[in-house]
């Protein structure tokens, strides 16, 4: 098995590498939809998120409001530590379940959105980082998720640089390029992580203490 720890800035185009990619075989672990998953309502994280931050975060069916959570928390640093706390131990659990389950031949792709800002690199054999500039960033914020230009450079301001992000990077992924032009580099990059994977006595880098 070899695993993969993909990132990006929000807006960077990190979703569409991912499909991309497991539609070359990839086993996908995404920590979004795991996030999701274990704030759903009747759920110990749920109601861990409640404690802290109040029943106004609730919508009127009792999920989740994330928006409202989100304009909350992404402008304060306290607040964002406090939900991350509580969120990312959940994530980290049920990823490693679905990892365990994975074919022991498999590139298990885990999409980690936070993977530099939490430290998280070493856990995986391999990087790589979806890169794209802040102009385009923040257009496919507005333009095509519909934020309003605050709240998308406030959650763009809440993440690591895209310095900080290159520098825990095995494979950078420029995502300020036509559609064509990814899927040629994804399958490059695809092509490198199955010759890793299948490489004889192969060491585990990332696990092994690199």
């Amino acid at each position: 098995m070899l695993t993969v720890g993909l990132t990006g800035g929000i807006g960077a185009g990190k979703s569409e590498v991912s499909r991309l990619l497991v539609e070359r075989g990839a086993v996908l672990i995404d920590a979004d939809r795991i996030a999701r998953e274990v704030v759903e309502p009747g759920t110990p994280g749920l109601a861990a998120v409640v404690e802290a931050f109040g029943e106004e975060i609730l919508a009127e069916d009792g999920s989740l409001d994330r928006p409202r959570l989100g304009a909350l928390v992404f402008s304060d640093p306290d607040k964002l530590a406090t939900l991350n706390s509580i969120v990312h131990p959940l994530v980290g659990a049920r990823s490693r379940e679905l990892e365990e389950a994975a074919p022991e031949d498999a590139v298990v792709v885990h999409d980690v959105p936070l993977l530099t800002e939490n430290g998280l690199a070493r856990l995986y054999d391999v990087v790589i980082v979806v890169d794209a500039g802040t102009g385009t960033q923040l257009d496919r914020l507005v333009r095509l998720r519909g934020m309003s230009e605050e709240d998308a450079r406030a959650r763009m301001a809440a993440q690591a640089t895209r310095e900080q992000r290159r520098a825990v990077a095995d494979i950078v992924i420029d995502n300020d390029v036509p559609l064509d032009a990814l899927e040629r580099r994804v399958e490059e990059v695809w092509a490198d992580l199955v010759r890793r994977a299948r490489e004889p006595g192969r060491n585990r880098g990332r696990r092994a203490g690199r």
